[in-house]
């Protein structure tokens, strides 16, 4: 089994509960109620979508090799 890296972002939702964007994989986003749900919805949906670039013969991105800083700026 190969094993690949995806930065995953969780956004607070104000209805409650937190949408997830996956931005190495376009379009792959899901939601959970409670962060450990949206994690776990999140490797679901990145496992049906690398199993759709597999069966279209296409290639697999991974974030492995990318680095993240998040930087705050005071005004």
């Amino acid at each position: 089994m190969t094993q690949r890296t995806y930065r995953i972002l969780l956004t607070p939702e104000e209805e409650g509960g937190f949408s997830v964007s996956v931005p190495a994989l376009p379009g792959c986003f899901t939601q959970g109620e409670t962060i450990e749900e949206a994690i776990e919805m999140a490797r679901e949906a990145i496992s049906v979508y690398i199993e759709s670039l597999e069966e279209d013969g296409e290639p697999i991105p991974d974030d492995s090799k990318n680095l993240e800083y998040s930087l705050t700026l005071a005004s």
